[in-house]
Order: C-alpha cells, then structure tokens, then sequence
C-alpha cells in the first residue's frame, strides 16, 4: 500500500531523529530539526520535468526565504529515482540547476538513497548506511549555514571517517535492521 505524503513525512522525521541525529552522522542537524526550520517536499510522480520545476521553485523558497524560517530542504522522491544509477545521473541535473541559478556558492545538494552506495565499496558495507535513507532525498543546504557549522564545530573534517568508523562498528546487519524498523520493513 502506497504510503501517504504525512506517512512519508513522518518516516523522513524518524530517520533524521533515529539516524542522523542519533547516530550523530550529522552534529549539525539537530538544531534545524528540533527547531522547526526543516522544510519536507514529498514529491508525487516520475517526471524528471517536473522534479527539475520543483527543484528550482524549492532553491527560489530557500533564497528567499531567512534562515530564522527555514534552514533546509528536504525533497523527498517516494515514487522516483529508485534506481541508484538514475538517482546519480539526476543528481548531476540538480548541480546543472544550482550552476544555470548561479547559486552553486550558495546552494549545496546532499544525497541520500535507500540503496546508497559508496565508490570501492559492495552493498553490504554498513559504511554505505551514512547515506542511506528511507527513500530518496535531494537535500537542499545553505552553504552559509555550512560556514557557519564549521566554524563552530572545526574537526569537521573528521566526520566522515567517524560516521564510517560508527557504521562499522555498529555492523551490516544491525544497521540495516536500525532503517528496516523506521521504515516498517521488518
């Protein structure tokens, strides 16, 4: 059964909350989270027209709109993008996008996929969790917001290997178990 757009939403919430926040993936999530500021599109079809039209009214909102509002965004392609090597492929639109906008230095474009997978890596590697999602997710960051986290968390540089180190640790099969129970595939 097709899940609602609130379903979906509410999914996204507890993986951000369970996961990125949780497993502390991302040190600089919980404040936009628990503040209210995290905008969640849910994207109904397959038409990559029409997700670029999205894509671009959702960069406009994020310029347009202050960061006391609105900090980020999440677009989230419940029925899109499935398969990973369409999703990278898109990914390269939306940095098309970001350069035909002008707006590469002030616009990043976060990745998430249920079935992310890193360059010199297989399926199994929990590392590839750091990035998986409960579907797939184009995240819209400010890189203002980024400066801005770095300058108050300096060992940014290390959270990669951090987040690798906790997925490794934590293990292939508790991880996958950690996103099957937030997405209700159990």
């Amino acid at each position: 059964m097709k899940k609602s757009h609130s379903q979906i939403i509410e999914t996204t919430q507890l993986w951000i909350e369970r996961f990125v926040i949780g497993l502390n993936l991302c040190p600089f999530a919980r404040h936009p989270f628990r503040n209210g500021k995290v905008r969640y599109l849910v994207f109904d079809g397959d038409n990559a027209e029409k997700l670029t039209e999205n894509l671009v009214m959702e960069i406009n909102r994020l310029m347009e709109t202050t960061p006391s509002v609105l900090e980020t965004t999440l677009i989230i392609l419940p029925d899109m993008l499935d398969d990973f090597d369409a999703y990278l492929d898109y990914l390269e639109v939306a940095e098309f996008v970001l350069a035909e906008l002008d707006l590469e230095s002030a616009v990043q474009v976060a990745s998430f996929h249920p079935d992310y997978q890193f360059d010199g890596t297989t399926p199994a590697d929990a590392e590839n969790f750091t990035n998986r999602s409960p579907f797939p997710m184009l995240h819209l960051l400010r890189e203002d917001s980024i400066d801005r986290a770095i300058e108050a968390y300096p060992e940014v540089g290390d959270i990669p290997a951090q987040n690798i180190e906790t997925m490794n640790n934590l293990g292939y099969l508790r991880v996958k178990k950690m996103l099957d129970d937030i997405t209700g595939q159990n």
